[in-house]
């Protein structure tokens, strides 16, 4: 029976080998991004997704791409005392105390003094497993070991509707997380079927814009808490929102990492989007987004002084501001050259982008002439814009009339 069984084992090995080989490629991925520049930034993440979404192989895959050694550590089957240590009783408790011996996971990555820390399903770890992790994730502590600067700290969790006798996660424990939500991308997962997955890659961090990124990152939050105090401290109301991500001094300070990391980077908006809400929430998080566009617009000044090399904001919304900041200027100082640089402005902005977004600051622009000065030619450029907005707007009166 084992002559006719090996064989067959060494075939089945086979062809496992041939199924596991697998090949990379580099992607653009959003996700892998976020997950890379909070690791890069040293700030615990906690990954939530539902089961079989691809959490533990995208943690595989960046461990093996940081060239760090794994260790997964599944919360939901260990005691408090394991994260907390065992008390170890020594010759004379009465005068050298009694240590905390800390797991053997602890050692060895101490010992190797780099590595990256996994701790999976931490939605099922009752709360006093919950409660002993607080040290572990914020101080590093384990025990009495401290645990080197090269140890990374990621988790992994299911929503409480889909985790097996799930709990929701304690406010202080959650506080303490960059929080992402993991979902699948459909042509990765059927490329990846096919044998190519995407590769993760550690964002470049440009050496020349360390001091602006955190000059901006310092700015960009303190403007907006400034402006609102209440964003300072708000812990949700509901059990369900507190075990996320929300707004605290604490959750402020990873933001203000985060967006320095992602400047210097220099990731998109959608990755610096992902990281700001995950650390502090959708709401506080869209407002400081919102003020960052606000904070990145051109200066009216600076665009009136050189309406030729006037570069605006190709997103809709910002534009407008640019542009209604412009005529705001001028209203605010009204002065000839400064009128026909507005005009020279917008017409730019017709040669950029939608001209429809001209139409307003058009008009108020044409209010604010002064009876000594001449039309300048670049009216011209812009009156059809306006007659056919006008008409536009008329024509839509008369079908609303109309029904």
């Amino acid at each position: 029976m084992t002559s006719v069984s090996t064989p067959q084992l060494a075939i089945a090995a086979d062809l496992l080998a041939l199924l596991g080989a697998t090949t990379t490629e580099l992607r653009p991925d959003d996700q892998l991004e976020a997950l890379m520049l909070a690791v890069a930034a040293d700030l615990p993440v906690l990954l939530w997704g539902e089961p079989g979404i691809g959490k533990t192989a995208a943690l595989t895959q960046l461990a093996a791409t940081l060239d760090l050694p794994l260790t997964t550590v599944i919360a939901s089957v260990h005691e408090p005392s394991d994260f907390s240590g065992l008390p170890i009783v020594g010759d004379d408790p009465a005068e050298q105390g009694v240590p905390m011996a800390p797991p053997e996971w602890a050692v060895r990555l101490v010992r190797a003094g780099r590595g990256l820390l996994f701790l999976d399903e931490l939605s099922t770890a009752p709360p006093a497993v919950q409660a002993a992790l607080l040290r572990l994730v914020l101080e590093r502590r384990i025990g009495s070991l401290t645990l080197p600067p090269g140890v990374r700290i990621v988790a992994a969790a299911n929503p409480r509707s889909s985790a097996a006798d799930g709990w929701e996660l304690s406010p202080p424990l959650a506080n303490r997380f960059v929080h992402l939500h993991w979902v699948h991308d459909h042509e990765v997962v059927v490329r990846g079927l096919g044998g190519v997955w995407p590769r993760a890659t550690l964002p470049r961090l440009d050496p020349g814009k360390l001091t602006a990124a955190v000059d901006y990152a310092r700015r960009a939050v303190c403007v907006l808490l400034a402006a609102r105090p209440k964003l300072v401290h708000q812990m949700p109301t509901s059990e369900a929102r507190r075990g996320g991500a929300w707004a605290s001094p604490r959750s402020w300070d990873m933001t203000v990492r985060l967006i320095a990391f992602a400047t210097a980077a220099g990731s998109s908006r959608d990755v610096l989007s992902l990281l700001i809400r995950g650390t502090v929430g959708d709401g506080p998080g869209f407002e400081l987004l919102t003020s960052l566009g606000r904070m990145e617009l051109p200066d009216p000044e600076a665009l009136l002084a050189d309406p030729a090399g006037t570069v605006l904001p190709e997103r809709g919304d910002l534009r407008q501001a640019v542009l209604d900041g412009v005529v705001a200027a001028v209203r605010a100082r009204p002065d000839r050259s400064r009128w026909d640089a507005a005009w020279a402005v917008l017409v730019r902005a017709i040669e950029t982008g939608a001209p429809d977004l001209v139409v307003v600051p058009a008009t108020t622009l044409a209010t604010l002439r002064r009876d000594d000065w001449p039309v300048p030619a670049a009216i011209e450029r812009l009156a059809g814009v306006v007659t056919v907005s006008r008409r536009a707007d008329r024509a839509a009166d008369l079908v609303r009339a109309g029904r």
